[in-house]
């Protein structure tokens, strides 16, 4: 089964789904990983992809995890946001199209971007 053809609804809870595959937000200040410094991968709740290193991760306060880089090229794919009467640049997992939050450059590091991820969309891994 393609991922695009996943029965979503049976494998995420209500609250995920709302994020990963209706572009929902979590609250802000309010996930898991919003305050987490242990050494790892962030990787995609839907279908395992490794999408950010814990060394690319940084608090700027705005709610949510923050990472000024993706673990490698290509595992982000990014998508013009018109909603809620902004412009904005919606980033999903390359891999299954599971909405993750948002891209802006005003990043505080040497990349200049800050991937601002809904925690409910990432699983961790230790390493």
């Amino acid at each position: 089964m393609s991922n695009s053809n996943k029965d979503w609804s049976s494998i995420l809870t209500p609250e995920e789904y709302s994020v990963m595959r209706e572009k929902g937000t979590e609250r802000p200040f309010s996930g898991t990983y919003y305050i987490h410094n242990d050494n790892g991968i962030f990787k995609c709740k839907g279908c395992n992809e490794e999408l950010f290193s814990s060394s690319s991760k940084f608090d700027s306060g705005c709610g949510w995890p923050s990472f000024d880089e993706e673990i490698e090229k290509g595992k982000i794919k990014e998508i013009l946001d018109k909603t809620h009467g902004m412009i904005r640049t919606e980033i999903v997992c390359a891999n299954c199209d599971s909405h993750l939050g948002h891209v802006f450059n005003d990043g505080p590091t040497n990349t200049g971007l800050r991937y601002c991820v809904n925690s409910i969309s990432l699983d961790f891994e230790d390493k």
